[in-house]
């Protein structure tokens, strides 16, 4: 076990854990935020995905001791109110079923609109590669991010 400092959503949290245990798990048993999901366990899926210093990571096999003095993202930390354009386009273009593997998804669109305003399909889908939607709303995925871009661009 090893003492580790955590800064989630802008938050510190000391937990004593196990240096190789996954972020994932340190995010929900530890800190308690429960909306980073746990899909496959080997970094295929994408549902853990989180920001590690605004770059999107699989916390399914990052080990926490990784993180260690580094920020991390999670859902839960883009808005208060739901407020961030990801999560306004995401609910007015209904693009989640189950909803499962949403909350990766919206990290790793909210990762690419910091790095590419104005993303062209080709980009979407490179920045979207690896997350896996049982549901099959990859479609509505595409134009929430084209969506969530214009209205960025509003609020600037």
């Amino acid at each position: 076990m090893a003492a580790i400092t955590l800064t989630v959503n802008n938050q510190q949290h000391k937990i004593d854990v196990d240096p190789q245990m996954p972020l994932l798990w340190a995010i929900r048993d530890f800190v308690g935020l429960k909306g980073t999901k746990y899909g496959c366990g080997i970094a295929q899926c994408g549902a853990c995905t989180v920001l590690l210093d605004g770059n999107p990571i699989r916390s399914c096999s990052f080990p926490v001791s990784a993180a260690a003095g580094k920020k991390i993202s999670t859902v839960e930390g883009l808005s208060e109110n739901i407020e961030h354009p990801v999560q306004q386009a995401w609910i007015e273009l209904q693009v989640p079923q189950c909803g499962y593997c949403q909350s990766g998804q919206i990290m790793s669109a909210v990762a690419l609109l910091k790095k590419t305003p104005e993303p062209t399909d080709a980009q979407i889908d490179a920045a979207m590669q690896g997350h896996l939607c049982r549901c099959g709303t990859y479609p509505r995925i595409r134009k929430a991010i084209h969506r969530a871009a214009e209205l960025m661009k509003t609020k600037a």
